[in-house]
């Protein structure tokens, strides 16, 4: 049993060129903390370089999907007693220095689930056009459901506690996608969820979040998909944060 108190997972895809830096700029922020890589099936030597790089790694027998990477992350800290969990993309587009920010607000009791959101004040990034309408779109819902404002409902830079995580280890975690569907999930289950302001940069990847999401059909698709699993996901009772067994 590990029984550290931080574990920071990276989901990663063919990500070998990106993923050591990624892993560097953690280490440095937060000595303290454990990472784990979960190698998505890639076809490349993410495993391999992450691994040389200091980090843990699982690796998936084939691409399962962005959600079941970081579903495994949630799970490998649920087994192995780790308190506090952060997540971060492997293609270098989240700054590691907000962590410790984001989990001040966790230990000050003041949320279960903090989002990096790089729209609460304009700090310059622009996201692709197709992409700006999904976020929207998918703000404006989540907003709606929630009572509060979602500016980034589709940020993958995210910090959990235990009870917030241990719940998405369980059967009602997407596999694919997982963005503005989870965070409905975690407030109709009870989580607090804040955001705060992050800075992030462009992917140098295209292939980064697991696919290239805004290029001919795949927008339609997302958005399709995203819709429905919303709508499922209000159907679904209220409640749940106070049955997690951590």
């Amino acid at each position: 049993m590990i029984n550290r108190d931080l574990l920071v997972v990276i989901p990663a895809y063919n990500e070998e060129a990106n993923v050591a830096n990624v892993i560097k700029a953690i280490n440095e922020q937060l000595p303290m903390a454990d990472v784990l890589v979960v190698n998505d099936g890639s076809q490349d030597r993410t495993a391999k370089v992450a691994s040389q790089a200091g980090a843990k790694v699982i690796s998936l027998p084939y691409n399962m999907g962005y959600g079941a990477a970081l579903q495994t992350g949630y799970k490998y800290a649920r087994e192995n007693d780790y308190q506090l969990l952060a997540q971060i993309d492997a293609d270098g587009q989240h700054d590691p220095v907000y962590i410790l920010d984001m989990l001040d607000l966790i230990r000050r009791g003041d949320a279960d689930v903090v989002i990096g959101s790089r729209f609460l004040i304009d700090n310059g990034y622009r996201a692709p056009f197709a992409k700006r309408v999904g976020m929207l779109l998918f703000g404006t819902l989540a907003s709606w459901v929630t009572g509060q404002k979602v500016s980034d409902p589709t940020s993958g830079y995210q910090a959990l506690n235990r009870k917030a995580f241990c719940y998405c280890a369980g059967d009602v975690y997407p596999s694919d996608f997982a963005d503005a569907d989870v965070l409905i999930m975690l407030h109709r289950a009870g989580f607090r969820i804040r955001e705060v302001s992050v800075r992030m940069y462009p992917s140098v990847n295209e292939q980064s979040r697991y696919l290239n999401m805004y290029s001919f059909l795949t927008p339609v698709y997302y958005i399709f998909k995203m819709s429905l699993t919303m709508f499922v996901t209000l159907l679904r009772e209220r409640g749940g944060a106070e049955r997690v067994v951590d």
